[in-house]
């Protein structure tokens, strides 16, 4: 790291976080915080979630005041077990309605921008864990409570669960391979983002709303490289979560989530995109295979524009 971005990771960065729930509520100043957490089939998770989150929704002063899970087509109990729980459900296709639904995650987390209304938003992966309701306070400590902060990115050890057995570090292993020295190349101000693609992070409703949202998985890059772009470095902020255990994918999935990251990547740092199919091989009866993936990587604009269009 060059010496202003060791300034930055000094600065913004958090190893232990320690704010405590009362001490942000007195803080909000009366901001509103929208938790979402995007779902598609988790019914195996989600509830569980939800329910450690609902008691920072509680009382006469709550850190939280609105709980969305954006359900982006489940075919399982996700809707139920997530309503269930205590969070409002909400179906993709029922915010923005003019608009056909793209696939992708970065999708669900656009149009859940529609669907809020809190000054202040956490998004959640809805996959997770053994989840643990101290992210959430985490995650708006810098936001709630440093003056120029816009986006929080969430940072933390990731087990890599492998069939039966579980390697204590492992995961995030397209940060490691592709994004970190991605950004080494074409943006090295972030290099002291320790989990570039990481799905927990909060923003300011004024920051997110001005920005475009890559609809599948680069959704996160994305941020981070307008964050950078539009407000600079210290606009950024980054807290460890400590651990965060998630479904891990298989490499071929991956690949695909890499193709999506790269092309959003690329676009905002000026680069062209041939934007061909991803080609993997897979083996057959003894013998590889060529399989290829059209990969989406549509764009939705900053919903701002959506909104006042509306209006």
């Amino acid at each position: 790291m060059d010496r202003a971005t060791e300034q930055w990771f000094a600065r913004r960065t958090w190893q232990e976080p320690d704010w405590s729930v009362a001490d942000l509520v007195a803080a909000k100043a009366g901001r509103r915080v929208s938790v979402v957490l995007p779902a598609l089939d988790e019914e195996a998770t989600v509830g569980a979630i939800v329910a450690a989150i609902v008691p920072l929704t509680t009382g006469a002063a709550p850190l939280v005041d609105e709980l969305v899970v954006v359900d982006s087509g489940s075919t399982d109990r996700t809707v139920e077990l997530a309503a269930a729980a205590g969070a409002r459900v909400v179906h993709r296709e029922e915010v923005v309605p003019d608009l056909e639904p793209l696939p992708g995650k970065g999708e669900v987390l656009w149009r859940s921008l529609a669907a809020t209304t809190g000054d202040l938003v956490c998004y959640l992966d809805s996959d997770l864990i053994d989840f643990d309701p101290a992210f959430v306070p985490a995650l708006l400590g810098p936001l709630i409570t440093e003056p120029g902060v816009a986006l929080v990115k969430g940072f933390y050890r990731r087990p890599l669960r492998l069939e039966t057995t579980q390697a204590d570090t492992g995961g995030g292993r397209v940060t490691e391979l592709l994004v970190r020295p991605l950004l080494s190349a074409l943006r090295p101000e972030l290099a002291g983002v320790v989990q570039p693609l990481g799905g927990e992070y909060a923003g300011t409703r004024e920051l997110l709303e001005s920005l475009p949202f890559a609809a599948g998985y680069g959704v996160e890059i994305g941020l981070l490289l307008d964050t950078h772009a539009t407000l600079g470095l210290d606009a950024l902020a980054q807290v460890n979560l400590g651990v965060r255990k998630h479904r891990n994918r298989s490499l071929l999935q991956l690949g695909v989530m890499a193709r999506q990251i790269l092309a959003a990547a690329l676009s905002r740092c000026g680069m062209p995109d041939a934007g061909g199919a991803l080609t993997q091989f897979v083996q057959i009866g003894g013998e590889w295979v060529p399989s290829s993936t059209d990969v989406a990587v549509a764009e939705r604009p900053p919903m701002c524009e959506v909104l006042n269009r509306v209006r």
